[in-house]
């Protein structure tokens, strides 16, 4: 009787530890199933129909009819089935990736650039990966090298530093490519490009001084070798000209940045005094960033702005509508700009010919500008910047 009972007990324990082996090997198999990305073959399973059918399905195949389609994926839904994008780019031949170089990513500039760029990528189910050059040429050639390495779709370049001397380093790569901000009138046969006229801007920002009645108009710039900066001084130079007004060298302040990683507010608050010192009475800056340290400048100067100088930006970030005074400034239409480089590169994308685009700015009147009658000219032309041990002179008001 005791054996008996021994061998009931064992039989037991043996088959409640083969059950607990089968359910425990079955939970391993459902927790590997679901670790295990969903495949198309999966969904063909389930479904009931071919590997073929499904993945003409989820590609809107107009050879699968719509109520096929709209179940099969449905499906593909419901098992939470992930595409693999790997396989579709090797496919397809894309990746649906762009890539953009910017100069810096810290400035506000570029960043409402990419805005409009992404805001068009989006809508066509495109992705956005972003580089910096710093303004360094070498470092932009890298950073293309790198998208193509990586094999994006197309790239965009802002503010690049191509020369008519780099066109052969530049015809090597075979993606489409749009430039942004840039002259490309001698190489239109290599790139495509979307611009401002940065001449024109600077004219704008000169004669809207002039229209206030300065005479003393200076130019606060960047040294970077960038086309903005060439012909935004160039639109300064041309205003004053077409108006008959001088042109002192001294009313010209520009911060070599070739040798440095000073930041355009640092060298608004740096040149800022030679430019009063001079006896200007309104300035025009290379962009809004410049004009912002100029007027931190002018706080620590103990000028008012506009009533003892008037100050005149360029690009519009959203900035120059916050500080204060508010900005008066040029338009760049930056986000338009994006939009506009992203639709031409889809263009190119799509086989078709892109015409380059020429933006014209227009300006935009806020409060750090106002009217300058004789007296006042020549009352601040007889200003000068104090110095260490100095103390500094009065404006006659």
């Amino acid at each position: 009787m005791h054996r008996c009972a021994s061998l009931l007990i064992f039989i037991f324990a043996h088959l409640c530890i083969k059950n607990v082996l089968s359910l425990f090997t079955l939970f391993t198999a459902v927790l590997k199933m679901s670790k295990r990305k969903i495949s198309i073959e999966d969904i063909a399973r389930k479904a009931g129909v071919s590997h073929s059918t499904v993945s003409r399905a989820l590609r809107d195949s107009p050879l699968i009819s719509s109520k096929v389609r709209e179940e099969i994926k449905k499906l593909a839904q419901e098992m939470n089935y992930v595409p693999n994008a790997i396989a579709q780019s090797l496919q397809n031949q894309r990746t649906y990736t762009v890539g953009v170089v910017v100069t810096s990513i810290a400035d506000p500039f570029f960043g409402e650039l990419v805005e409009g760029i992404e805001q068009v990528a989006r809508d066509a189910g495109l992705n956005v990966l972003l580089s910096a050059s710093h303004g360094d040429f070498e470092q932009e050639i890298a950073a293309i090298e790198n998208f193509h390495y990586r094999r994006v779709d197309g790239i965009l370049v802002a503010d690049s530093r191509i020369s008519k001397h780099h066109t052969q380093q530049f015809t090597q790569f075979t993606v489409p490519t749009v430039l942004i901000n840039i002259d490309t009138e001698a190489y239109s046969e290599t790139f495509h490009s979307v611009a401002i006229d940065d001449r024109l801007g600077g004219i704008l920002a000169v004669k809207h001084l002039i229209e206030l009645g300065h005479t003393d108009i200076g130019y606060l710039g960047v040294g970077d070798g960038s086309k903005a900066a060439q012909q935004r001084q160039e639109g300064y130079q041309m205003a004053l000209t077409q108006a008959g007004l001088p042109q002192n060298p001294d009313w010209v302040a520009i911060l070599n940045k070739d040798s440095t990683t000073i930041k355009d507010i640092d060298i608004g608050k740096k040149m800022l005094p030679q430019l009063v010192e001079a006896g200007v009475t309104g300035i025009f800056c290379y962009n809004d960033m410049v004009a912002v340290g100029a007027l931190l400048a002018c706080k620590e100067l103990s000028l008012s702005v506009p009533e003892d100088l008037s100050l005149v930006g360029f690009d519009n970030i959203a900035l120059s509508n916050y500080v204060t005074p508010p900005l008066t400034t040029v338009s760049q239409r930056m986000v338009e700009m994006g939009n506009a480089a992203m639709t031409m590169l889809l263009e190119l994308l799509a086989g078709k010919t892109g015409e380059n685009v020429l933006l014209s700015p227009f300006l935009v009147t806020r409060s750090s500008t106002t009217t300058i009658s004789k007296s006042k000219n020549l009352a601040l032309a007889k200003l000068t910047v104090p110095r260490k041990g100095s103390r500094s002179v009065g404006i006659p008001r």
